[in-house]
């Protein structure tokens, strides 16, 4: 199924499930609302519907911050259409008239309206639901749901805390959950959790089959990464590497890198049991899609990890990668004292006065807790190192120093080249070459130096291709989904190949798809996109098209690129019929665009403010994030005949011509 899926030229659509107004939804996006969008799509000749993570997040807004890897989210469920609902329609009315108008969902309110609803409905019919055969069935061939419901409800007992904060149950192995699930004291708290499920499955899975049975592909979004406070980390520890929290290195967007907060995976463990935790993940998700996208592929070749003692970023390093030892440093001809300039910030007294006292103002008579209490000096040198009892940020923040003291002192950690993770063991910082330590050495020890490096990379991209082969393997090998990658971030040379062999498609946000090597980094040709990819023009992350196009754009070189040197400054729907026009004649077999994108092909639907358009703003934390709707219901949107036009036009744009300027997979 997954080759004849690839080898067709789609135009499709990328939609979170919660910005869907249905005719029958209330204040949020539900599974059925896919049906409703699904025939407005069939009508604008769409051949596939991306959706974002549909996982429980309980009451966290954000879709890749989910509870579980198995359980869907109950703020998605059609309460109407439970055969116990009938005589719920007044409270039904009340929570759509309380939301519905709303711009943006209020998820939190809506998340609990909704499920002290259900809780009430539950109650009401216990003993039925408790008789029923089909639940008790689907439960038997769906066993994740008891670790969940047990789960779930102990997080309830607990006001919602992190499993790490439990005064009782934090370690738990599976007969422990099996005798917590058959305990008759909590049956029907656990059933609640199941009974949800259960109702979840059969509208998701309605959905789906009627969308395929349009003709249309229902593309899902497999997030690679679980919340620590999950089910899955909670019930399954061994498969998790909990000390350490995935991210991404610094880089334009993001100075300090990005720290997620989400551990890690212990693959060796994960592959002792041939990856069954993986393989029953996918085939969870088949019951739903033709297709998925595989959130942070790079994930799977190497990881950005930072100790979880940091906050920040930029002190982690890639795992795997081929590790630095002391001894390798010393027959590199670096003595302990070189060892310890390179290892250690080394803070020089006149930049503590100038930093905190000068551009802090901080007072005079405050200058002195900052050495007091953070730093030791070396012998007599204007030089000092930090306290050995200052290992990180939380360390600095916990000291009674100003705070512009604090503020310098906790950008001082990262001023190194090397961190020592382990006893004699380093990783490079990933901004070595900017520290003061780099900068000081001589063109003879940078030059060993760099090559020394450039070794231990070669060998690391050797372990990267072949660990990354071997798990994406097991991900297609348990599907017969289309593969879909989100390939952005720091590249490595193997992930290409790897993506290529496999069959996996990249992804090409055109904005990030430029010849970055080149002078003037010119625009790759849409023509010269791989077959093998998704073309997009935004991702949830970034800014919508008209938001990019009015505040970050180079708008000369973004118009002379798409053939139209004169194009209005402030974004339209003739701007956005040029742009979408172009990018749908990528050479990518899919050409897959925001709903908003596509929404600005009319004037109709444009916001007074385009910042209220945007889904995601990341390193925020807000009600704002994840929140988005569409500006209308779907049926006011399915009357835009001129919407309509613009975009079936788009879906029969045929391709470019290649110009040989194939890019790489991903934004560098």
């Amino acid at each position: 199924m997954a080759d004849t899926i690839i080898n067709k030229r789609l135009t499709g659509i990328v939609v979170p499930v919660g910005a869907l107004r249905g005719k029958d939804s209330i204040g949020i996006g539900e599974f059925p609302d896919l049906v409703e969008f699904a025939k407005l799509c069939k009508k604008m000749d769409i051949g596939l519907i991306q959706i974002l993570p549909v996982n429980d997040t309980s009451y966290e807004s954000s879709p890749y911050s989910a509870l579980s890897a198995f359980a869907l989210n109950p703020v998605h469920l059609r309460i109407s259409e439970l055969a116990e609902a009938e005589t719920y329609k007044k409270e039904l009315e009340e929570i759509r008239d309380k939301f519905d108008k709303a711009i943006r969902f209020p998820y939190y309110k809506i998340a609990k309206a909704k499920m002290d609803l259900l809780r009430k409905i539950f109650i009401d019919n216990v003993e039925k639901i408790g008789r029923d055969a089909e639940l008790s069935v689907w439960v038997e061939k769906n066993n994740w749901v008891k670790a969940y419901a047990v789960f779930r409800h102990l997080k309830e007992a607990n006001e919602e805390k992190s499993w790490k904060e439990w005064k009782a149950f934090q370690k738990v192995n599976a007969k422990d959950i099996e005798g917590r699930w058959n305990d008759s004291q909590h049956r029907n708290h656990h059933l609640f959790w199941a009974w949800l499920q259960v109702n979840l499955d059969k509208q998701f899975r309605k959905a789906s089959e009627t969308i395929a049975n349009m003709g249309i592909i229902l593309k899902g979004d497999i997030p690679i990464l679980m919340n620590l406070d999950s089910c899955d980390v909670w019930a399954h520890p061994e498969y998790f590497h909990q000390s350490l929290s995935a991210g991404a290195p610094p880089d334009m967007y993001s100075p300090d890198g990005q720290n997620w907060g989400f551990p890690i995976y212990n693959w060796s463990a994960q592959e002792k049991d041939d990856y069954s935790w993986w393989r029953a993940r996918i085939k969870a998700a088949e019951k739903y899609y033709q297709a998925f996208r595989i959130d942070h592929v790079l994930g799977f070749f190497r990881i950005w990890a930072t100790s979880r003692q940091y906050s920040s970023a930029n002190m982690g390093r890639f795992v795997p990668y081929t590790p630095i030892k002391k001894q390798e440093l010393r027959e590199l001809g670096f003595d302990e004292g070189r060892i310890q300039w390179l290892t250690l910030p080394h803070i020089p007294t006149n930049e503590v006065w100038e930093s905190v006292y000068r551009q802090g103002g901080c007072p005079e008579n405050e200058i002195q807790r900052v050495f007091d209490l953070a730093l030791e000096r070396i012998g007599n040198e204007e030089l000092w190192l930090f306290k050995k009892t200052i290992k990180c940020d939380a360390d600095i923040n916990a000291l009674d120093i100003p705070a512009a003291g604090k503020t310098y002192l906790i950008k001082e950690l990262g001023d190194r080249v090397f961190l020592e993770y382990d006893t004699d063991v380093y990783s490079c910082i990933w901004k070595y070459r900017q520290s003061r330590q780099y900068l000081s050495l001589s063109e003879d020890e940078r030059g060993k130096l760099e090559k020394f490096l450039a070794w231990k990379k070669e060998i690391s991209e050797k372990k990267w291709e072949k660990d990354g082969k071997k798990i994406l393997s097991i991900l297609t090998e348990s599907s017969s989904m289309a593969a879909c990658a989100e390939d952005l971030g720091v590249q490595t040379e193997c992930v290409p190949k790897v993506l290529n062999k496999l069959k996996i498609f990249s992804l090409k946000v055109v904005r990030w798809e430029r010849d970055w090597n080149m002078e003037g980094e010119p625009y790759i040709p849409y023509g010269d996109y791989p077959e093998l990819s998704v073309c997009t023009t935004s991702v949830h992350d970034s800014t919508t098209l008209r938001q990019w196009w009015n505040n970050e754009a180079d708008q000369e070189l973004f118009a002379a690129f798409n053939g139209a040197p004169s194009l209005p400054k402030s974004y339209n729907p003739g701007t956005a019929r040029t742009f979408l026009r172009q990018a749908a004649s990528a050479g990518s077999r899919w050409r897959i665009f925001p709903v908003i994108d596509l929404l600005h092909l009319t004037p109709r639907w444009y916001a007074d403010d385009p910042d209220s358009e945007r889904i995601n703003v990341p390193g925020t934390s807000n009600e704002f994030n994840w929140t988005w709707r569409l500006p209308a219901s779907i049926e006011e949107i399915g009357q835009d005949t001129e919407l309509i036009s613009a975009v079936k036009e788009l879906s029969a744009v045929s391709p470019a011509p290649r110009q040989g300027k194939s890019p790489d997979s991903g934004a560098k």
